[in-house]
Order: structure tokens, then C-alpha cells, then sequence
């Protein structure tokens, strides 16, 4: 499995909501690599295993959360999970499925889906087009994401199930759109060095996803995308960012964005719909989860770092947030 670092993002050195963004984006180390790219002619369909089963058919190791995504090149489908929940793709389109429920991709009416772990075993695609079967038909591509250190992390919490964009509406964030193109031109391409740059590419793509995402979301709505654009609880998430392992307080916090520790409370439930010091308590986890499981460092020095003085304090939470002590909880990652 390609891994891009065996470090983890470090929290220091931020001072906005743009390095919010990039410290959680980042802290999930993402990798990622493509399964197919094939054509299908209606009727068809393929079936997807949720993420558990994903990750258990591309052999990834714990801790390691496969996230599929589907690029269609033309043709049209329709992406169905749960029990009525629908994803129409045109031309140009784009699903992530960060929610990592199973779902079908299809195309006509109904019919038998062929199982995806066939398909990227080597097996017969039997609903390609032939000299019967020319028209409608499908071009779609689709890969997997790799996400590491999913515990806790605001960004994967405020997703929905399916992240649908569309390459074809620019915008001022992202450029989904260009990286799609560079992928599929570099995938046709096939030149020396094709694969290291396409796994390149494939993390970017991702990045550029959930950048798309962010630039809908409305800037009237609520949620961690929401917060971290807040010009009051953007400024004071990016100090806890900076420094989790920092002896915060609503007070402290509240002096850092010249405002009462109640409006700030109040603005951070407004937002976040969490109060500062349970946002705090949640990522100074996320960041000891990343050192268990990244580090030889002993638990007592991990507890210290994020910010507890007792070492049966830092226990307590962490059990409550992660179900496990953390002794058990390192020892489950490096099965």
C-alpha cells in the first residue's frame, strides 16, 4: 500500500480558518489508487460493498478507512444506497462516498449487478458494449480514497453519506474540474512514471473534493464547514489547532477573539452545535490517537502533549470517546 509519510500532520504553526482546513485535511494522511475504468451499455449495474468489506477485499491494514468514489466520463447512472436514497450522475460528475454505506451504480432498468471484487479481480465485465449492445452507453472510472486517523476528525463528521460534484461548475476554491482532466490524460498516457504521478493525483483529487464540498456549503447553514469560516469561532478553533495541548479555556479563548466567554459559547453552539471545551477535548483525541498509533511515545507523555496534567484523566476520556483504554486502543492498530 502506498504511503505518502510515516509522519503524521503536525498542529503547529497556524493562525487562520484556511489552516483549520488544512491541518484536519491533512491529518488524514490520504492515499488512494484507482480499481477500474471500463464502458457499460444499459441495462447494467455494479454492486459496492460498504467500507468494511472494501477494505478487507484491498487487504488495507486497521485504522486505514477506504472511501470509493466514481468519476463518470459520459454516458449517465444512478447511484443508490440506503433504502430510497438517489445520486443521478451526468456526464462529468462525481461521487464520493465518504459515508462508506454499500451502493449500487446502474444504468436501465433493472438487472443482475455484477459484484465490483469480480471486476477488480480480473473478471469478465459481461455488460461492456458489444456489436448488439452499441448504444447507450457508459465510460466510468473509480477508485478508492484512503483515509488514516478517521477517529474524531470534525471534517469526515460534517460530510454527508454521498459528496456529488460537478466538474463542470468552476469555482474559486477548488479546481476539481482540471485535476480530473490531468488524471484521465496521464492515465491515457501511460508513460514512465504514469503510476507514481497518478497516485499522486488521486490524493489531490480528493482534496479538491471535499474543497468543492466546502464552496457549496451555504454560508448561512451550521456544521464544522460552517465554523471554521466563522470569522469569531474560525479565529478560535485555529488556536486550538495551533497549540491543542494548550491550557485552554472558554475565558482564554474568548480574550483571544475579543469576546465574552458566553457569546463565544453561544456562537460556538450556534456553529458547531458542541461548546469550545467539547470541540477542544474531541481533537486533543484525535491528535493522541495519531501519536499512539504513529509513535513509541509512552501514554503518559502522549497525555501530556495534548494537554492533561493527570494521566488517569487523560484514561477517563479517552475511554469515553474511544471506548478502549489507550493501551488497548495502540495494541488494536498495530494487529
Amino acid at each position: 500500500m502506498i504511503e505518502t509519510s510515516n509522519l503524521f500532520a503536525k498542529t503547529t504553526g497556524f493562525s487562520n480558518e484556511a489552516g483549520v482546513f488544512d491541518d484536519v485535511l491533512r491529518s488524514l494522511r490520504i492515499t488512494g489508487c484507482l480499481l477500474l475504468r471500463d464502458n457499460y451499455a444499459a441495462p447494467w449495474a455494479v454492486e459496492v460493498p460498504d467500507h468494511q468489506q472494501l477494505a478487507k477485499l484491498l487487504g488495507l491494514p486497521v485504522g486505514v478507512r477506504a472511501v470509493a468514489f466514481h468519476l463518470l466520463e459520459f454516458g449517465h447512472c444512478e447511484i443508490s444506497y440506503g433504502d430510497t436514497n438517489r445520486v443521478l450522475l451526468n456526464a462529468g460528475d462525481m461521487a464520493v462516498c465518504f459515508g462508506g454505506e454499500p451502493h449500487r451504480i446502474a444504468a436501465g432498468n433493472p438487472v443482475e449487478p455484477q459484484e465490483i471484487a469480480n471486476l477488480i479481480a480480473g473478471g469478465l465485465n459481461t455488460q461492456r458494449p458489444d456489436g448488439a449492445r452499441q448504444t447507450p452507453a457508459t465510460s466510468l472510472l473509480c477508485g478508492v480514497f484512503l483515509l488514516r486517523h478517521v477517529e474524531l476528525n470534525p471534517l469526515l463528521a460534517d460530510l454527508p453519506p454521498v459528496v456529488h460534484c460537478t466538474l463542470g461548475r468552476r469555482g474559486t476554491l477548488h479546481n476539481l474540474s482540471g485535476v480530473a482532466r490531468l488524471l484521465t490524460e496521464e492515465i491515457e498516457r501511460g508513460a514512465q512514471g504514469s503510476g507514481f504521478v497518478i497516485e499522486r493525483m488521486v490524493e489531490v483529487l480528493c482534496a479538491e473534493a471535499v474543497r468543492a464540498h466546502l464552496e457549496a456549503t451555504p454560508a448561512d447553514g451550521a456544521g464544522w464547514f460552517h465554523a471554521i469560516n466563522d470569522p469569531v469561532v474560525g479565529r478560535a478553533l485555529a488556536a486550538i489547532h495551533a497549540a491543542p495541548g494548550e491550557k485552554w479555556s472558554v475565558q482564554r479563548l474568548a480574550s483571544r477573539v475579543s469576546m465574552s466567554p458566553s457569546r463565544l459559547a453561544a456562537r460556538f453552539a450556534e456553529s458547531l452545535g458542541a461548546s469550545p471545551m467539547a470541540y477542544l477535548a474531541s481533537w486533543r483525541m484525535n491528535v493522541a490517537c495519531r501519536k499512539l498509533a504513529c509513535s513509541d511515545a509512552s501514554i503518559e507523555r502522549i497525555a501530556a502533549e495534548v494537554g492533561y496534567s493527570s494521566n488517569a484523566a487523560f484514561h477517563r476520556a479517552f475511554k469515553k470517546m474511544l471506548g478502549q483504554p489507550p493501551a488497548a486502543w495502540r495494541e488494536s492498530q498495530r494487529e
